[in-house]
C-alpha cells in the first residue's frame, strides 16, 4: 500500500511513471493523456455496459464524436472542450477524487497541441477492456532476454559481470566505484547480509589477518553454509507471503498452532538452496504433486503439503462466528490472490477486484480468471473450517501404537469405573442400613428406579434421603478419603500411559476436495451477491502472448489441476515477470534499494529499473544457475560493488545524491529482528536452537507486549504467574511467535511489518522513541548486563582489556586512541558515581566494575555504530 501512495502521486501530479515531463516536451495521448481519463473517466465512459451520456472517453476520435451533450473535445482549443471545461470546473469525475490542477494542464496541453494519437485509432472499439500497444510494450512486461556485458573504460575495477553494467552506468556520468570497505567493516557487513548476525571477533581478525586472494571468497561460502543463512533469509520471503501465526482479521485472532511448520520449511529451503523453480511450484500446487490419500507420506512430500501453507497466510475470519462468514471466506481468497500476486508477479492484481485497475492493463476479468486458478481450493460456497483442512502426518504405524494406547486408557477406564461402581455400591448399603427396616425396601426400590419413572412417593423419599441419589459423580461426598487415594491410585496409571500417545502433528495446508470444482463468477462492483457470468481460469491477458492455457479440470490428476498449470508457466524461464521480481528482490536485501525501488509494483506506477539490462542478465542468470540462489548470492556480494566503501564523496551529491548508479555502499539500519538478535549475540545469551514451534509472547503488566507464557486469566487480567521459557526466551527472532493483535513491542518500535496480508518493502524510520526504547526498554538493559559478564570473562580485570572486548563485540573493530581514552574515563567515572569515589580512584567493589561496564555496554549497543550497517 506504501508504494501505491508512492506511485499514485506521481500520476496524480501529472507526470510518467517513468518520470517528469518538462513544461515545452510533447504531450502524447498514449503514454499521458490516456492513463488520466483511464484512471478517472473510463468507469462511466468507456467500461461499463451502458455509457453514461453516450460518451466513450477511451479514444480521442470518440471524444470528438461526443456523446448526449455534444462533441467533447475540439482539437487545438482547450477552451472551447467540454472535456476540459467539465474537470477544471470540478464537475467531473463525480466524487471527491479529481485531477489535480498538473493533471488539468496537461489535458489543456494536448487539446492545444492538436488532440494528436501516436497512430491512426479504429473506428471503434468493442466493448468492455482493451489492451493498447503501449501497454503492452510496458518494460516489465517483454521477454527477458540476456544483455551482452557491457564493455568498460576502467575494467580494472571490474569483478565479475554485475560490476561491468553498473560501472558502464556510473562511467556515463564521468564516475566510478569508490575505495574498497575496510576490511573490519566489510566482514560485519556480509555476515549482516548473510545470517543477520554479527561477526564473532574471531571470525574478523581471522579475516583481517589472512593475505590470501581467497580469503573473502571462503569467508562467503562459509557464512553461506551457516545455518544462519536460513533463518535470516527466510525472513525476508515470509514477509512476501506474510506469516503470521495467528488469523487476525478480528479481535479474536485464533491462533495458527501449526502455521510454524511452514516457517521451518523456508527456513530449510533456503539452507539446503532447493531451486527456486521447486521451491515456487511447491508453495503453488505441492499439493497437486501428490496422490490421495495423503497418508504416510515421506518428509519430501509432507513440505510439498507444508509449502502450500503460503496460500493459507492471509488474515482469515472465518472461525469467528462474530463475522459476516460470506464476507470473510471471499476476503480470505483476496487475500490470497494478493499475496501470490504481489510476491511472483510484483503486480497489484487485487486493485482489478471491482472494477479494472485504473493504471495497470489487467481489466476485472482478468482478476477473476486468475482468482479462477485458486478457487477448487478455496471454495467460498462450500467452505472447509481451518481445523477441517489440516491433514495429519501420522503414519499407519504411528496411528497403530495411538490405537493401542487408546484401548488400555479405555480398558483403564473401565476397571476405574468397575472398581467406583463397586464403591457406589457399598455406600448405598451403608447408608441403607442406617434407615429403618421398614424403609429399607422402598428405598431400594426408589433408588433402582429410572428418575423419570419414579413415583411422587418415591421422589419425597429421595428428597429426604438423598443417599438414595448416590452414584459416580456423589460418592465423593461419602468417602472423602478413600476417594482421594482412589483417584491417585487410577489418575498414576492413565498418565503413564498417555504418556505413550504419539504427539498431535498436522499440517496447516492448501488442497482441494477431488470432483469438486465450484464455478467462478464475476462479482459486479466486487460484491459477491450480484454475480455475473462465468469466468475460466488463466493468465492475465496482458502476460499471454502465447496463448498459454489453464485447464478447467486436469483429467491426469485428481485435482483440478490448475495451480500445478499455473505454477509450471511461471516457471517455465519464459514468463516476463517471475524472475525479475525474486532478483530484484535478492537485490533489494543485499544493497537496501531494488533495481526496481517499488519491488511490489512492477506495473505502470511503479518505478523502472535504475539499471534494465543488469536486471535481465541477472533473471537470465539466476535461471540459467539453476534458479538456485545462493550461486547468484556469491556473485553479488563478491562484486566490487558491493565491497564498496559506504563514504560519501561530494562529486557523487551533486550527480547522484540517492547513490541509484551505485557509486558507494548504502548505509543501512538494521532491520527490527536483526537488532534483537544482534544484542542477544553480542551478550553472549542467543540462542542456537533451531525450527520449532514459536516462543510465546504475551503483554506485561503494564501493557507492553514481551516475550513470555501468557498467563492470563479469563478476563485478560495478569495473574502474575511466572513461566521459565529458559533458551527459547532467546531463540532468533524469526522463531518468535506472530501473533497479529499482540506485535513484540521491541520489534514494532523499529518498523516491525503489519502482515495486511503482506509486506512488500519494510519501512526504515528514525524517531525519538526508538532511542528512548533503548535506553530504558527492560530487554536491552538485561542484555547490557550480560554482555558486561560476557567481556569480564573473556577479557579478564583490566578496564582496557574490557574496552578493547567491547569495541570488538560492538562494532567489529578496536577503538581508535580517542574512543579509547574516552571509553576508559567513561568506566572510571561511572564506578565512581557508582561507589561516591572521586572519578579518578579505583572502585572499592566489583559490582561497581561491572554495573560501570554494563553502562557502557548498553551505551555501545544503543550508537549508531552498532545500530547500522556501513
Amino acid at each position: 500500500m506504501r508504494q501505491l501512495l508512492s506511485s499514485l502521486v506521481i500520476l496524480f501530479a501529472g507526470l510518467r511513471p517513468a518520470g517528469a515531463e518538462g513544461p515545452s516536451e510533447p504531450v502524447a495521448f498514449e503514454t499521458h493523456v490516456r492513463p488520466i481519463l483511464k484512471a478517472h473517466c473510463w468507469h462511466c465512459h468507456g467500461e461499463a455496459e451502458v455509457r453514461e451520456g453516450s460518451l466513450d472517453a477511451r479514444q480521442a476520435r470518440s471524444l470528438v464524436v461526443g456523446g448526449d451533450s455534444g462533441p467533447a473535445l475540439v482539437p487545438g482549443d482547450h477552451a472551447a472542450s467540454l472535456i476540459y471545461q467539465r474537470i477544471a470546473a470540478g464537475e467531473m469525475p463525480p466524487g471527491e477524487k479529481k485531477l489535480t490542477p498538473p493533471q488539468i494542464e496537461l489535458v489543456a496541453r494536448w487539446i492545444d497541441a492538436g488532440a494528436k494519437t501516436a497512430r491512426e485509432e479504429p473506428a471503434e472499439l468493442p466493448s468492455g477492456y482493451a489492451l493498447s500497444d503501449e501497454e503492452r510494450g510496458h518494460w516489465s512486461f517483454q521477454p527477458i532476454e540476456r544483455p551482452p556485458v557491457p564493455a568498460v573504460r576502467h575494467g580494472e575495477q571490474v569483478r565479475n559481470p554485475i560490476d561491468a553494467f553498473l560501472l558502464s552506468a556510473l562511467e556515463e556520468k564521468g564516475l566510478g566505484f569508490g575505495p574498497p570497505a575496510d576490511p573490519a567493516a566489510l566482514v560485519r557487513r556480509v555476515c549482516f547480509d548473510l545470517t543477520g548476525l554479527p561477526p564473532n571477533p574471531s571470525v574478523v581478525e581471522r579475516f583481517v589477518n589472512d593475505p590470501s586472494p581467497d580469503a573473502y571468497e571462503r569467508l562467503v561460502d562459509e557464512l553461506l553454509a551457516s545455518p544462519a543463512y536460513g533463518e535470516h533469509w527466510a525472513r525476508h520471503w515470509l514477509d512476501v507471503v506474510g506469516y503470521a501465526d495467528s488469523d487476525g482479521y478480528s479481535a479474536l485472532d485464533r491462533q495458527r498452532k501449526w502455521a510454524y511448520r511452514y516457517r521451518d520449511y523456508v527456513i530449510r529451503v533456503f539452507n539446503s538452496d532447493k531451486p527456486w523453480n521447486d521451491f515456487i511450484v511447491e508453495q503453488l500446487a505441492g499439493d497437486e504433486l501428490l496422490t490421495p490419500p495423503l497418508t504416510n507420506l515421506t518428509s519430501e512430500q509432507s513440505d510439498r503439503l507444508i509449502a502450500t501453507g503460503m496460500l493459507r497466510m492471509a488474515p482469515d475470519g472465518t472461525s469467528d462466528g462474530a463475522v459476516d462468514q460470506n464476507v470473510a471466506r471471499n476476503d480470505v481468497v483476496a487475500g490470497a490472490i494478493k499475496i501470490a500476486s504481489s510476491a511472483l508477479l510484483g503486480l497489484t492484481v487485487g486493485c482489478a477486484q471491482c472494477h479494472d485497475h485504473r493504471y495497470d492493463p489487467i481489466s476485472q476479468a482478468d482478476y477473476y480468471a486468475f482468482r479462477a486458478i485458486f478457487e477448487p481450493a478455496l471454495d467460498w460456497k462450500n467452505w472447509r473450517s481451518s481445523d477441517a483442512r489440516l491433514v495429519s502426518l501420522w503414519t499407519d504405524e504411528t496411528r497403530a501404537k495411538a490405537g493401542e494406547v487408546q484401548a488400555e486408557l479405555a480398558e483403564i477406564a473401565r476397571q476405574r469405573n468397575e472398581e467406583l461402581d463397586q464403591l457406589v455400591r457399598q455406600t448405598f448399603e451403608g447408608e441403607l442400613a442406617k434407615l429403618p427396616s421398614e424403609l429399607q425396601a422402598p428405598a431400594r426400590e426408589a433408588h433402582e428406579t429410572p428418575a423419570d419413572k419414579r413415583s411422587a412417593q418415591q421422589r419425597a423419599l429421595i428428597e429426604q434421603h438423598p443417599f438414595l441419589n448416590v452414584d459416580r459423580s456423589s460418592v465423593y461426598l461419602y468417602l472423602p478419603d478413600r476417594l482421594t487415594s482412589f483417584n491417585k491410585k487410577w489418575d498414576d496409571r492413565s498418565e503413564a500411559v498417555q504418556k505413550r500417545m504419539p504427539a498431535d502433528d498436522f499440517v496447516r495446508c492448501l488442497t482441494e476436495v477431488p470432483g469438486q470444482i465450484p464455478a467462478t463468477q464475476l462479482f459486479a462492483r466486487g460484491n459477491f451477491n450480484t454475480p455475473k457470468q462465468e469466468v475460466a481460469p488463466a493468465e492475465l491477458a496482458v502476460l499471454n502472448d502465447s496463448g498459454f492455457s489453464i485447464p478447467a479440470d486436469d483429467p491426469q490428476l485428481p485435482t483440478s489441476g490448475r495451480r500445478l498449470a499455473y505454477a509450471k508457466h511461471l516457471t517455465d524461464g519464459r514468463h516476463p515477470l517471475l524472475a525479475r521480481v525474486l532478483v530484484n528482490r535478492f537485490w533489494l536485501n543485499h544493497f537496501g534499494r531494488g533495481l526496481v525501488a517499488t519491488p511490489g509494483d512492477f506495473g505502470m506506477l511503479g518505478q523502472p529499473p535504475s539499471h534494465p539490462k543488469l536486471l535481465d542478465w541477472l533473471a537470465d542468470e539466476f535461471m540459467a544457475g539453476g534458479w538456485r540462489l545462493k550461486r547468484l548470492q556469491r556473485l553479488i556480494v563478491t562484486s566490487a560493488a558491493y565491497r564498496q566503501s559506504s563514504a560519501r564523496r561530494a562529486e557523487l551529491e551533486q550527480i547522484d545524491p540517492d547513490n541509484r548508479l551505485l557509486a558507494r555502499m548504502n548505509m543501512r539500519r538494521l532491520e527490527a529482528e536483526m537488532l534483537r538478535d544482534a544484542i542477544l549475540a553480542v551478550s553472549g545469551r542467543l540462542s542456537t536452537k533451531m525450527l520449532g514451534p514459536p516462543t510465546p509472547v504475551t503483554p506485561d503488566e503494564v501493557g507492553q507486549i514481551v516475550v513470555g507464557a501468557d498467563t492470563r486469566d479469563s478476563a485478560g487480567r495478569p495473574t502474575g504467574k511466572a513461566v521459565d521459557l529458559g533458551e527459547d526466551a532467546f531463540r532468533r527472532s524469526v522463531y518468535i511467535q506472530v501473533q497479529r493483535s499482540m506485535p513484540l513491542g521491541f520489534l514494532e518500535s523499529f518498523d516491525l511489518p503489519t502482515m495486511s496480508p503482506n509486506c512488500e518493502l519494510r519501512a526504515s524510520s528514525t524517531n525519538a522513541p526508538q532511542s528512548l526504547l533503548l535506553l530504558n526498554n527492560a530487554f536491552v538493559r538485561q542484555q547490557a548486563d550480560a554482555m558486561a559478564s560476557r567481556i569480564e570473562h573473556e577479557a579478564g580485570g583490566v578496564a582496557a582489556d574490557r574496552l578493547q572486548r567491547a569495541w570488538q563485540l560492538a562494532y567489529s573493530r578496536a577503538p581508535s586512541a580517542g574512543q579509547e581514552e574516552a571509553g576508559l574515563r567513561f568506566l572510571a567515572e561511572q564506578a565512581g558515581l557508582l561507589t561516591g569515589n572521586a572519578p579518578d580512584s579505583p572502585p572499592e567493589t566489583s559490582e561497581a566494575a561491572h554495573r560501570a561496564l554494563a553502562n557502557l555496554c548498553q551505551s555501545l549497543i544503543v550508537s549508531n555504530g552498532f545500530l547500522y550497517v556501513e
